[in-house]
């Protein structure tokens, strides 16, 4: 992996979203700023992974986005 601090860091995002009752996909699109603002111990990097997390859940890029790696086809 790339870089493991930074996988470590979205794990722990997903432990405070999964005891703040944000378990799945629609939960966290349902998420907006007043919401993100009520968890507990949240950052502003946390709010920004958390948008990172809505946009990759979106366009169905999930996996990609936990595991640093991306689903773009390399241009030859």
């Amino acid at each position: 992996m790339k870089d493991k601090s930074a996988f470590q860091q979205k794990i722990k995002l997903l432990t405070k979203l999964f005891d703040f009752g944000c378990n799945t996909e629609k939960k966290l699109q349902q998420l907006d700023m007043e919401s993100i603002l009520k968890i507990p111990n949240i950052t502003i990097q946390d709010m920004t992974v958390i948008m990172e997390l809505q946009k990759a859940t979106k366009s169905g890029k999930l996996f990609s986005y936990l595991g640093g790696g991306t689903d773009e086809q390399q241009a030859e």
